[in-house]
């Protein structure tokens, strides 16, 4: 059965597959340029989670088998995917009349990165022969400048790579990175909410000179302040801080909830819709998530029950950029979350943007964009319904259920 086929009928199973066993299910089972088996591997690569990602890669760097190599230069291509490059993949194999790059990534602003991938610093590179590549590329308009050379080891220890590097006439226009930095960047991408940060997480691969060190240290900052933003926002931390701004008083039934029980309730949703949409959804940023095409989007976000007495029971914080991006696709849902229900609820966007103007907002203290407040209430008998407290009404949310079990 033809790899992708295999995937919609048995998912479980294969998961349960090495990346080599992956690769026989491929088509005809031999990787090679321009055919099926290449095609449904890259395919398959854009559907699954970055750990499995991360576990093909140790596979190809700790097992010897056929088109280890190649399989390899397909699973950092599409990391670069997942930091939000336009990826074009490069051929397993240069001829003639084509030249054997890995791969080609550019940023949005403009910018293009010539991929080299090497699995071992056992056999000295030809650095002349990757700065080759560019030229070539460069003078058949394949290619066009600002570009640089980044270079993906398997291996952390690479110091002859680095010394060669620093001692050639390159020095400038290359850059090295092992592949298990390159999959814990995307780890953090993934734990970020800001295109901010996705940018200057990106900027890190590209030449920089660090005399100065400011710029890393203005990347490690915005970070680390955008994943905290993001985890009080989903724990409640924040939604207590504003309740008690607006109340004058502490709400002490607040009750904050874990990060990894979060994220455990969002896979579960995502898993849930994948299945009622027939679509795979790969993670993009914290709460943000799309297919391999980018055409169906979710926003998924998830509140502990709120336990006071009033008819408010779950609370939650909306983004004009998550609005943005699931308006960008061409199906977008705000997916709601609970922790102690087994439902969540799956709104379409055009279903959000006709309400949005009967929500409240917070206008935020350092200046940037207000954000909405959603709440659901009790509506009785076991049904939920969202409120819409501008203007008096609410919203059931029976059509818009989704069971999780």
């Amino acid at each position: 059965m033809p790899l992708l086929s295999l995937v919609a009928s048995s998912p479980d199973a294969v998961r349960q597959l090495t990346i080599e066993q992956i690769v026989a299910t491929a088509g005809d089972g031999r990787l090679r340029d321009g055919t099926e088996s290449q095609r449904e591997l890259q395919e398959y690569l854009r559907l699954v989670a970055i750990e499995a990602l991360a576990t093909y890669a140790d596979y190809c760097l700790s097992n010897a088998f056929p088109k280890s190599g190649q399989v390899l230069q397909d699973i950092v291509n599409e990391l670069g995917r997942r930091l939000e490059y336009d990826v074009t993949n490069g051929r397993y194999q240069g001829t003639t009349n084509a030249v054997g790059f890995d791969g080609i990534w550019r940023d949005p602003s403009g910018h293009r990165l010539v991929i080299e991938v090497k699995t071992t610093d056992a056999y000295r590179l030809s650095l002349e022969t990757v700065a080759g590549y560019r030229d070539q590329l460069l003078s058949q308009g394949a290619l066009a400048r600002p570009c640089s050379i980044l270079i993906i080891v398997g291996r952390i220890d690479t110091g002859e790579l680095e010394a060669q590097v620093r001692g050639s006439r390159h020095a400038w226009d290359i850059r090295l990175i092992s592949v298990d930095a390159l999959l814990n960047l995307v780890r953090i991408k993934e734990s970020a909410d800001s295109q901010e940060t996705i940018a200057k997480i990106r900027r890190l691969l590209t030449p920089l000179e660090y005399t100065r060190l400011d710029e890393l240290v203005d990347v490690v900052f915005t970070t680390t302040q955008d994943v905290e933003t993001a985890v009080s926002a989903e724990t409640g931390e924040s939604l207590e801080s504003e309740s008690q701004g607006q109340s004058g008083a502490a709400e002490s039934s607040w009750e904050f909830t874990p990060s990894e029980v979060i994220q455990e309730i969002r896979e579960r949703i995502v898993a849930a819709l994948s299945h009622q949409l027939e679509c795979s959804f790969v993670k993009k940023s914290r709460a943000l998530y799309w297919d391999a095409n980018q055409r169906q989007r979710l926003v998924c976000t998830v509140s502990k029950r709120y336990l006071n007495q009033s008819l408010v029971k779950y609370w939650y914080a909306y983004h004009p950029q998550w609005h943005e991006f699931l308006r960008e696709g061409e199906k977008g849902f705000f997916v709601l979350g609970c922790t102690d229900l087994d439902v969540a609820f799956s709104l379409p966007v055009a279903i959000v943007g006709d309400h949005l103007e009967e929500f409240h907002t917070t206008e935020r203290k350092d200046g940037s964009r207000p954000y909405y407040h959603i709440k659901i209430v009790d509506a009785g008998a076991e049904k939920y319904a969202l409120q819409l407290p501008r203007s008096g009404q609410t919203l059931m949310l029976d059509p818009y259920l989704v069971r999780l079990d």
